[in-house]
């Protein structure tokens, strides 16, 4: 059998592996997805009569705020799946399971890469459940199917990036307790960017950070998709800052995995 074919049945192991902590471990899951859930009815049923007034549309007040607000909720879903990747491997890295896989016949990648695909699992169900919301809601597009499979794509492709990342994180923390923290940034840069309002109305040190911070072109992406609108440039940017990411915090999650001890 061949080094791929090994590292490809490896990590089909370590996702299983993953999968059934999720199962027996389903309040994190729930935690993770109701995070977001949350935040859609909090916007959208108390700020949205307001916030929706000002913005551009067929629709006012409530409605309008639902369709603008819905894919900024949708990449807030992806983020906070995101935190749960760092949880699951320093939790891992302190409980010794590390060590003894270092022991064995396993490839390094792939106990990384059971993790990562683990979350995107989650990623994926918690992206329905919120987009289900949404909808019963009265969240309505008329994007085509391919459309609604590029915002799909976009949003499964900066979840990879995330998820790596919050990886990374996950085996520089000292403790899980750490672990649980030093990814939250990632739940914040969503209202730090066009997620819940637009940018333009924002002061200007802000407006700059908010339009040049990777969470924005994805959003601004995944909503010309769902609710109309060319595109543009926010496409390439968006994919440039998924790639950059992920490559950078693979790269980084390999490094430490192989170098740091077993806490």
């Amino acid at each position: 059998m061949s080094t791929l074919a090994f590292t490809l049945t490896d990590s089909a192991t370590m996702l299983r592996r993953n999968v059934k902590h999720q199962i027996r471990y389903a309040s994190v899951t729930i935690m993770l997805i109701g995070m977001p859930l949350v935040f859609l009815l909090l916007f959208v049923y108390v700020f949205g009569g307001q916030l929706g007034t000002g913005l551009d549309g067929t629709h006012t007040g409530r409605s309008a705020y639902l369709a603008y607000v819905t894919p900024g909720i949708l990449i807030m879903t992806v983020a906070s799946a995101a935190l749960g990747t760092a949880l699951s491997v320093a939790s891992d890295m302190t409980e010794g399971i590390v060590a003894r896989f270092r022991t064995m016949s396993i490839s390094r990648g792939a106990v990384l890469t059971g993790h990562v695909l683990g979350t995107l699992i989650q990623t994926v169900l918690g992206l329905v459940v919120v987009g289900g919301v949404a909808v019963a809601i009265g969240f309505r597009s008329d994007a085509a199917a391919l459309k609604w499979l590029a915002a799909l794509g976009i949003l499964l492709l900066f979840g990879l990036a995330l998820t790596w990342l919050s990886t990374a994180l996950g085996l520089a923390a000292k403790s899980v307790e750490t672990a649980s923290n030093t990814p939250l940034f990632l739940t914040i840069l969503p209202f730090l960017g066009s997620g819940f309002v637009p940018t333009d109305s924002m002061p200007t040190g802000m407006r700059q950070f908010a339009e040049y911070q990777p969470f924005t072109p994805v959003t601004e992406t995944v909503r010309k998709l769902l609710n109309g609108g060319a595109v543009g440039h926010s496409a390439m940017e968006a994919i440039a800052w998924s790639v950059g990411i992920t490559i950078a915090a693979y790269l980084w999650s390999i490094h430490l995995y192989n170098n740091r001890p077993i806490r």
